[in-house]
């Protein structure tokens, strides 16, 4: 910094300043561009300035399980067991489940919906995952009454829940109470509850909110066995709001569109460029070899769109024009 001047340099910010402003920035960005900005700018993202919350929930409805799990280890071991937010979308093998419980000793926010967990998963993780406060498990098919139980003994804290289904997947099917009365008994601190589509009856939800008596919100949209009366409900919780049963008007993305024609500039980042090794920066490095750089990345999305359309799906890259 030159003597007498009013301002810092960008690069000599702390760290931890540096994550917090890098935090704001598109994963792409995060991961290709600012390490090779300047060397204290590596340093704040490959450390645990950055990824003390990782939300790549987008972006992983559209890539390849392979990928996701070698993205997710690859940043949570940067978090450095700092990690306090995780939001992650079609997760598929236990080898990963275990990676995030053994991560976990921070985390309060875990959303994971689409996963494929099953509820002997569940129950193997879930004491490991004690600090949560708010948990999403929504569309996740495998998973029962069993998981929620062994949720919510070892989740002492927790304060959220979302295991909101999807309505094809309940559609023609019997009434099942066991989920519902597995959260009454067992998440008594409940301030938010969603349980959308499910097919539960008056009488479970009357023993969640005589069970939950914090809880003040509850999604109970498209539950059309679930039949409450706005006085007494009024008269008895009024604090509760409640949303549903009836759907009006309502379109519930949730990325179920498969025609979605929304756009994250990570969709077009080639793989191997984000999780291959990626060299610090060097300060003797010309410029000549920085442009090398982004002509390699270049090339990579011009031979993706020199190929075959077909495999353009794949990875969530649009169609070649």
């Amino acid at each position: 910094m030159e003597e007498g001047s009013d301002y810092r340099r960008w690069d000599e910010l702390i760290p931890d300043a540096l994550g917090l402003i890098f935090s704001n920035l598109p994963l792409q960005e995060i991961l290709t561009v600012i390490p090779r900005v300047c060397k204290s700018w590596s340093k704040a993202v490959t450390g645990p300035y950055c990824w003390q919350e990782i939300d790549i929930e987008e972006w992983s409805n559209r890539c390849q399980p392979d990928h996701l799990d070698q993205m997710l280890e690859m940043l949570i071991t940067r978090s450095c067991g700092s990690l306090r937010k995780l939001c992650v979308s079609g997760l598929h093998t236990k080898m990963i489940f275990n990676f995030i419980a053994e991560n976990a000793g921070s985390l309060q926010t875990l959303r994971l919906p689409r996963s494929e967990m099953s509820d002997s998963i569940v129950e193997q993780i879930a004491s490991r995952l004690s600090m949560i406060t708010f948990l999403d498990v929504s569309y996740c098919g495998k998973i029962g009454a069993r998981a929620l139980e062994a949720i919510g003994k070892n989740c002492k804290l927790l304060v959220g829940l979302c295991r909101n289904l999807h309505p094809l997947d309940t559609a023609g099917k019997p009434l099942e109470d066991d989920e519902a009365y597995a959260i009454a008994s067992t998440m008594p601190k409940l301030k938010h509850l969603e349980m959308a589509y499910h097919l539960i009856s008056t009488t479970s939800v009357l023993k969640i909110l005589s069970s939950c008596p914090e809880l003040g919100f509850l999604d109970l949209r498209g539950c059309w066995d679930v039949k409450l009366d706005d006085k007494f409900l009024k008269d008895k919780f009024p604090k509760l709001k409640v949303l549903g049963p009836l759907v009006i008007d309502y379109y519930e993305r949730n990325d179920w569109d498969d025609s979605s024609d929304s756009s994250d500039a990570f969709e077009y980042l080639a793989w191997e460029f984000v999780a291959g090794e990626m060299g610090e920066f060097d300060e003797d490095e010309d410029d000549e070899s920085y442009w090398d750089d982004e002509g390699r990345l270049e090339e990579l999305e011009l031979r993706f769109y020199e190929g075959n359309n077909e495999d353009a799906g794949l990875y969530g890259w649009p169609p070649s024009p």
